[in-house]
């Protein structure tokens, strides 16, 4: 009996112990999942808010395109005009005196055209110079290549200028093209002889032993493997053709030769800001620009990091 009497009250507190081990368990189980809660819940307001402030420009100039009239803002709040109205679009894209927004699109789209084929070529040939061939001087030029980089590219308007007039390119597409073709070399050249870096050359020796010829071997292995990087090349060779500004109004002086940017920038006057033919030609450059980033996504990645590997 005394036995029995004293390890009841032994068993009877290791029971107490162990209940309290597990209620402790519990509730810091339960915290860690309130916790995750909130941590879930604020880290889905900040993805919507920082979602909500990337739309709201595209929403805005969307509103202005389909409100009626040149208008920037209304009296009244309104998320979406009351009346909207296509006059805007009708505009544009209809010839004025002043407006020739389809001639200055095919501008653009010929510069953009002509940058990406002149840098994919220029820069595919040299970077895979630089990548496989050991000559003298290799390692300094790429040095100078990237120290001349580091500089602003507006250091070099005024020469730009000053060439493009001597040679009788001034006011033509060409000095364009030629300004961003050059203005493409540096980075996708270092780009792409970072990633023909990272492809072995025991691919190329092995198609020039079943007989491929040099040339063979660059155009069947090298740039098959080398398309992400091609990709990049492309799309940031439209991308300047497509978008830039200042050095298209530095050269262009004619309304025929303007590409889109100087044309839409040259609509507004000292008494005149047209907002809505603004807003229809900022959505109608975006456009091809999303969907080339909507169809290129992977390629861009890995052509952007697989560069970046090796220098």
């Amino acid at each position: 009996m005394s036995t029995l009497e004293t390890t009841r009250p032994a068993t009877r507190v290791i029971s107490d112990v162990e209940a309290q081990v597990l209620a402790e368990a519990e509730a810091g189980r339960r915290r860690a999942r309130q916790l995750f809660i909130l941590r879930s819940i604020a880290a889905n307001i900040a993805v919507l808010i920082v979602v909500a402030i990337a739309l709201f420009p595209i929403y805005f100039v969307l509103e202005a395109a389909f409100r009626p009239g040149n208008s920037l803002y209304t009296t009244s709040f309104q998320f979406w005009p009351d009346h909207p109205s296509l006059e805007n679009w009708q505009y544009m894209f209809t010839e004025h005196e002043n407006v020739h927004l389809l001639l200055w699109l095919r501008n653009s789209l010929l510069v953009a055209v002509t940058t990406t084929i002149f840098s994919v070529a220029l820069c595919t040939t040299a970077a895979y110079a630089f990548s496989r061939w050991r000559f003298a001087g290799r390692n300094g030029i790429l040095t100078v290549l990237l120290a001349i980089n580091a500089f602003p590219g507006v250091f070099g308007l005024v020469a730009l200028f000053v060439i493009f007039k001597s040679v009788g390119l001034l006011d033509t597409l060409w000095a364009l093209i030629i300004a961003y073709t050059s203005g493409q070399l540096i980075f996708s050249t270092w780009n792409m002889k970072g990633f023909f870096d990272t492809i072995p050359v025991d691919l190329e020796e092995a198609a020039r032993v079943d007989g491929a010829t040099p040339t063979q071997a660059f155009f069947r292995v090298m740039l098959p493997l080398a398309r992400p990087v091609l990709v990049v090349t492309a799309l940031l060779g439209f991308l300047a053709g497509w978008t830039e500004y200042v050095v298209a109004q530095l050269l262009l002086f004619k309304e025929g030769n303007y590409t889109s940017m100087v044309g839409l920038i040259n609509m507004a006057t000292d008494y005149r800001q047209p907002w809505g033919w603004f807003a229809v030609g900022a959505l109608v450059m975006i456009l091809p620009i999303m969907v080339l980033f909507l169809l290129l996504q992977k390629q861009l990645q890995g052509g952007l990091l697989a560069g970046g590997v090796k220098g």
